[in-house]
């Protein structure tokens, strides 16, 4: 289907329109041999509370953004190679079913779709372009993802310490390695890692000591690469922001005490542990 629509005027058509409802503050998706192959609403995971986004699928992309008017004006663009993703089915949850994670290397976040139906065929259609252009480019699938943002509503404390609670003067962060909502006192320090940013980003004060502790071992081993080196260092899993958040009220439920996040496999009281 992809080669037989890649040169016709039909496909030029509908990525164009995909441009114009994006207007200026988009970028141009038009490129020889890219077609545009569906697309749909789906409710995004976010920082504050669950927000339908409009999703693009094309071969070799998947692009998505805020709706503004539907079919007619989009904001805040994302475009995400194929080639950088990893899906993976979650169980439903009391706020959202027929869920599931779109992970690359930069960012990495939860989607639902309106039923079990359309969750289906979302997945069978990204695996497939995904398998296609992996075999196309000859590139391996990516390994290390980063880590979704826990939502704010899970909870009322610091998940680090477990002491300080937040309120509308102490603010809640998010930990860039782990996702985990943490207090200023908990994140602290900085680290730089590039394939998230070129500046350093905010960590929690667990992952700080272990990304040195990757640096150092790193260090090490370049000092000595004439020395076979038996382990593997450990990589880590950079997190990502969230989108148009900001503008948003945060008028959200509670999120339950036993809700399971992502691929933990333990809920909310064991992150206390």
């Amino acid at each position: 289907m992809v080669d037989h629509l890649a040169n016709t005027e039909i496909n030029s058509q509908r990525i164009a329109a995909v441009e114009n409802c994006f207007g200026a503050s988009g970028q141009p998706l038009a490129l020889p041999g890219r077609v545009l192959l569906g697309e749909g609403i789906l409710t995004k995971e976010c920082r504050k509370k669950p927000k339908p986004r409009i999703f693009f699928l094309f071969n070799d992309i998947l692009v998505y953004g805020s709706i503004i008017i539907n079919k007619r004006k989009y904001n805040s663009q994302h475009i995400i190679p194929l080639e950088d993703v990893t899906l993976e089915t979650l169980p439903d949850t009391l706020q959202m079913k027929n869920r599931w994670m779109i992970k690359t290397s930069k960012k990495s976040f939860v989607v639902s779709a309106a039923s079990l139906t359309e969750r289906k065929e979302w997945i069978s259609h990204l695996e497939e372009c995904i398998k296609h252009l992996l075999r196309k480019t000859g590139r391996q699938p990516c390994r290390e993802h980063a880590a979704p943002w826990i939502p704010d509503k899970a909870t009322d404390i610091c998940m680090r310490c477990t002491q300080t609670k937040f309120s509308t003067l102490t603010r809640r962060h998010h930990c860039r390695k782990c996702g985990f909502v943490v207090c200023a006192d908990c994140s602290r320090q900085r680290f730089l890692m590039p394939r998230l940013s070129p500046k350093p980003l905010r960590v929690c004060n667990l992952c700080y000591r272990q990304l040195l502790a990757e640096k150092k071992e790193e260090a090490e081993a370049d000092r000595r690469p004439t020395e076979p080196i038996h382990s593997a260092i450990q990589g880590y899993e950079p997190s990502s922001g969230d989108d148009s958040d900001k503008s948003d009220d945060e008028k959200a439920e509670q999120w339950p005490a036993d809700t399971e996040f992502y691929t933990s496999q333990v809920s909310w009281s064991s992150f206390h542990s």
